[in-house]
């Protein structure tokens, strides 16, 4: 990495965004600014390097001119506390649309008689009519046909993130690689499959992964995008 440029440190927070710069002869600066403010800018860490750099409102940063911008970022925890991620389908094995939902049943307060379930991040479930057990034999082949046209119904409701979580499809990934292949046909374009994303043999744990990486992938991407 060229010590004749600039490098970047960002640390975007709900409240507060603070950026570090190490200058081109080893100096460190810092900078401090809100993470929303519209009425100056419209991205906390671009303005913070931009003040960092000396440059005028508005002009674009010098990408020439910096080796490295490396950030983290509350944006998706944010969109999960506040419930702002993305409309979500899920695709999950026949007879387990409710599985996720149900989870293991913990009970905070085991003797509480109003029991409140947290919400679901997904709008809308489709049970896909296939199954294959433990040992990899297929049980009941995937139905393509039907699930393409229900796909195609989420897909003209207005839904574009899936998640796709099937019975042992951390392991047998065939029918999750076919599900995947259709979405794509149709034109989702946030596909979270199990195997990909949580290869764990439980079936809510790795659901539960795949389900808030479709929820949330498309709002870092969105703000990844705008940076």
């Amino acid at each position: 990495m060229s010590k004749k440029k600039w490098e970047f440190w960002v640390d975007r927070g709900g409240t507060f965004t603070d950026v570090v710069a190490r200058k081109p002869d080893g100096n460190l600066l810092t900078h401090k600014l809100l993470s929303d403010n519209p009425d100056q800018y419209k991205d906390a860490a671009i303005e913070g390097m931009r003040y960092l750099l000396g440059l005028a409102k508005d002009q674009p940063l010098p990408s020439d001119k910096i080796a490295a911008v490396k950030m983290g970022t509350t944006v998706a925890t944010n969109a999960l506390l506040e419930r702002q991620g993305a409309d979500t389908l899920l695709l999950i094995t026949k007879g387990f649309a409710d599985a996720l939902r149900i989870g293991y049943q913990t009970r905070p307060d085991l003797f509480a008689l109003d029991i409140h379930l947290p919400e679901m991040l997904y709008q809308q479930v489709i049970e896909v009519d296939q199954r294959v057990n433990a040992s990899g034999e297929v049980l009941i082949p995937l139905d393509s046909e039907q699930v393409s046209q229900d796909l195609q119904l989420a897909f003209n409701q207005g839904l574009r993130s899936i998640a796709i979580v099937l019975m042992h499809g951390y392991r047998y990934t065939k029918h999750e690689k076919q599900l995947k292949a259709l979405a794509i046909e149709i034109g989702f374009t946030q596909i979270s499959v199990s195997h990909e994303v949580s290869p764990l043999m439980k079936l809510v744990s790795r659901g539960d992964t795949t389900v808030v990486d479709a929820y949330l992938s498309p709002v870092l991407k969105t703000y990844i995008d705008q940076v």
